[in-house]
């Protein structure tokens, strides 16, 4: 078992930034995949970013490249989601979560956050 928790959400004005956080606490033991998604008001859950919790790999979708940074620290037991240059279109719900296999459908994420809320104002 996987507990989640992510924190660093927040009210942000477009071209500004934020830094999520995910405290991953468990059974740490095991190299999962782990990945952020977003989901906005009346819109299906998105991926944003992934990573594997090992190697460092990183894959981001095309609408966050360039502007959003997945990173871990393994001694914290945390992954980071550094978001900037944010629009207003990035507002939504941002989910940590953790998979056996990675990739970038949901379903293959079996751990998953609370979420935490980002809002850009324009």
């Amino acid at each position: 078992q996987v507990e989640l928790r992510e924190s660093g959400g927040g009210l942000v004005q477009a071209g500004g930034s934020l830094r999520l956080s995910c405290a991953v606490s468990g059974r740490t033991n095991r190299n999962y995949y782990m990945g952020w998604f977003r989901q906005a008001p009346g819109k299906e859950r998105e991926f944003v970013a992934r990573m594997s919790w090992s190697g460092g790999t990183t894959y981001s979708a095309d609408s966050v490249k360039g502007r959003f940074t997945i990173s871990r620290d393994n001694a914290k037991n945390t992954v980071y989601l550094q978001m900037d240059n944010l629009k207003p279109e990035d507002t939504a719900v941002y989910y940590c979560a953790a998979s056996y296999y990675g990739g970038s459908n949901d379903r293959n994420y079996v751990y998953w956050g609370q979420g935490t809320q980002v809002t850009v104002s324009s």
